[in-house]
């Protein structure tokens, strides 16, 4: 039997989602594969990969981009039914599987589909069960678990809901034909609990850049994040401590932030450091590179990790996205990305799982006087992309889960 229509099942990430569209939806129709993706729009409209909605395109309930067909529903009029996840599993099928996104995949007539968050896979199961009862077919269905869901940590959620939400997944990853995670963390945890479950890991990496030109003598010393930054959350409070420690030691430091508030939100960069810290604002997935060509460091602070197994967990884009730029990566004492930075000697760990701006601007001091632990560092970035974990790699392990289906 020849397995080539796939559906993607989306309930919350963005259509145009570097790892749901970019890697893997293109990955998938390159290598022949028909692909549609079933998508929410939230108001009426999609939205970009910062919240931003898309108000004067991609318009059409249904419509082709990039070759991969686009089959949208309303976010808002899904919930009601996804929700019903935690209801008894009797009435999952009158009361919860009628929602869009499984009767929409099921026009599509399927022969994998591909989810990529708990309440999508929710969706996949109510295809799976009604394409076998109503069609007599057998589907297969992909969980792409981008982090764990219920969190043992998150303190979030009543423990007794964490219960339900990990009793109700255990009922549908019996019936799931392959999960595809994004660390080896994560893997292991599905192992522990599910020795049997056939469980791969395709990294967050982006495709390997065009060789980083060799870093010429410049007068800065600049330090990247890229991502979005939420005003309320630490991340921007400790941005502007780094700054004003480094400036006052370093008469050349300067701070990038490539990405920055999602739609709608706005932060507020003190007058004397507008020299220092400088905005580029969201750029587009194959812009990167350009943004980093200059950048000496790559920052990333998972704070919070005693209420986060996913932080713990986490290996994000951004960690794959330094590396593939020659970029050293500085992390505070997130265990995977500790793991892999320690294994390949491929940036600086301060050695706290809780690091304050002080502590990563003590770090940044130092590497700035350590020229040649730097290059270094930005050489065993790229070789590791290069051998290892660039999306070309992380392709393969893609094309083999679907192979072997």
């Amino acid at each position: 039997m020849d397995l080539k229509k796939v559906c993607i099942l989306v309930a919350e990430h963005p259509f145009l989602d570097s790892r749901v569209f970019r890697k893997e939806a293109k990955s998938l129709q390159e290598a022949g594969y028909d692909v549609t993706m079933i998508v929410p729009r939230k108001k009426g409209y999609l939205f970009d990969i910062n919240g931003q909605p898309f108000t004067n395109k991609f318009l059409e309930q249904t419509f082709t981009y990039e070759g991969i067909k686009i089959v949208t529903y309303s976010f808002e009029n899904s919930r009601s039914y996804l929700n019903k996840v935690l209801a008894e599993e009797s009435t999952w099928e009158k009361e919860a599987f009628p929602n869009p996104i499984t009767t929409l995949a099921m026009e599509q007539d399927a022969d994998i589909y591909h989810a990529h968050e708990y309440l999508s896979l929710f969706a996949g199961i109510g295809i799976k069960r009604l394409m076998k009862k109503t069609k007599g077919k057998d589907v297969k269905l992909i969980y792409d678990s981008h982090e764990l869901v219920p969190d043992p940590l998150d303190n979030r959620y009543s423990e007794p809901a964490k219960k339900k939400l990990k009793e109700k997944l255990f009922i549908m990853l019996k019936e799931v034909d392959h999960v595809i995670t994004v660390s080896d963390s994560i893997k292991n945890w599905y192992h522990r609990e599910i020795p049997s479950l056939p469980v791969e890991v395709v990294y967050n990496a982006p495709p390997l850049a065009a060789a980083p030109a060799k870093k010429t003598a410049k007068n800065s010393f600049t330090i990247c994040y890229e991502g979005s930054i939420e005003a309320q959350k630490g991340n921007f409070k400790k941005i502007i401590g780094i700054s004003e420690i480094c400036t006052r030691v370093m008469k050349n430091f300067q701070f990038r932030v490539i990405g920055g508030p999602r739609y709608g939100e706005t932060i507020h960069i003190p007058k004397y450091l507008k020299n220092t810290i400088q905005m580029t604002g969201w750029v587009e997935y194959q812009d990167i590179q350009k943004q980093m060509a200059d950048v000496d460091i790559g920052w990333i602070d998972f704070d919070d990790l005693a209420n986060s197994l996913n932080r713990s967990y986490a290996l994000p884009n951004k960690f794959f996205s330094y590396l593939n730029n020659g970029v050293p990566v500085l992390v505070n004492k997130a265990p995977e990305m500790e793991r892999l930075v320690k294994q390949h000697k491929c940036g600086h760990v301060v050695e706290k799982m809780h690091a304050t701006a002080k502590d990563f601007a003590n770090a940044i001091i130092y590497l700035h006087k350590q020229k040649t632990l730097l290059k270094e560092m930005s050489e065993n970035s790229r070789i590791i992309m290069e051998k290892s974990y660039s999306w070309e790699h992380m392709q393969k392990r893609l094309l083999a889960v679907y192979e072997n289906l």
